[in-house]
């Protein structure tokens, strides 16, 4: 079983979320993570317990995530964390790929080289959450950072459909990547991309990120 984790609850983005907002973060964290398993029903009450927060932020952040369709209302007892298919997880990796690895290669000679180094904080952040087996932290940071390098197009719906998808996505074996010592190495990809990208290497950036991609659906989502 996934280690339970209790982290400190993230801001992500430009404006500052709401407190329900932030929990509804941390549970996708998990849930994206693979610490909170598909098929499994959990209360309200024992989510509050495991993130150290009450009950009814919890409760309220799960109606959102069922209304994302990631988990099931079950009367009287909970929420039922939905099952993501092999199929769907390909078609999720699939349009990613065709999204983010142009979106990212172009990004060598259009973004700011200032916007970039910007990044690399949560890029150094996702190697040590992966140094120390954070996995929330680890989800929490690289969402920021890919969002955050997808924003540099200027496309903000191109930006929402990922999000979107890599909420539907899920990681099931980061746990098994991080007890091998593995997770650390993947992680310093993002440091990769971004060396590429600053030094204008087009052709770089686009390896890096196709690797990082199929990292994402080969080695992870795989593993239950």
């Amino acid at each position: 079983m996934a280690p339970q984790h209790r982290p400190a609850l993230p801001v992500l983005g430009g404006r500052k979320p709401s407190y329900r907002e932030r929990v509804a973060d941390a549970l996708r964290a998990a849930l994206i993570a693979g610490e909170l398993r598909p098929g499994e029903v959990y209360s309200a009450p024992g989510l509050a317990a495991r993130f150290g927060v009450s009950a009814t932020p919890v409760r309220e952040a799960m109606l959102d995530l069922a209304k994302e369709g990631l988990v099931d209302t079950v009367p009287n007892k909970g929420f039922r964390v939905t099952v993501v298919s092999e199929q769907q997880l390909d078609e999720y990796t699939h349009i990613r790929s065709l999204i983010e690895i142009p979106t990212t290669a172009d990004l060598a000679t259009t973004a700011a080289p200032s916007d970039l180094e910007a990044l690399r904080p949560l890029a150094q952040e996702i190697v040590t959450s992966a140094a120390t087996g954070d996995l929330i932290a680890y989800v929490e940071a690289d969402l920021s950072f890919h969002l955050g390098l997808l924003a540099l197009s200027g496309n903000t719906h191109l930006v929402e459909v990922v999000r979107d998808l890599r909420r539907r996505s899920r990681l099931y074996g980061l746990t098994a990547l991080a007890d091998a010592g593995r997770l650390e190495t993947s992680a310093k990809e993002h440091l990769q991309l971004l060396d590429a990208l600053v030094a204008r290497d087009t052709e770089a950036a686009r390896k890096v990120i196709t690797q990082h991609l199929g990292h994402v659906r080969g080695l992870w989502a795989t593993t239950r």
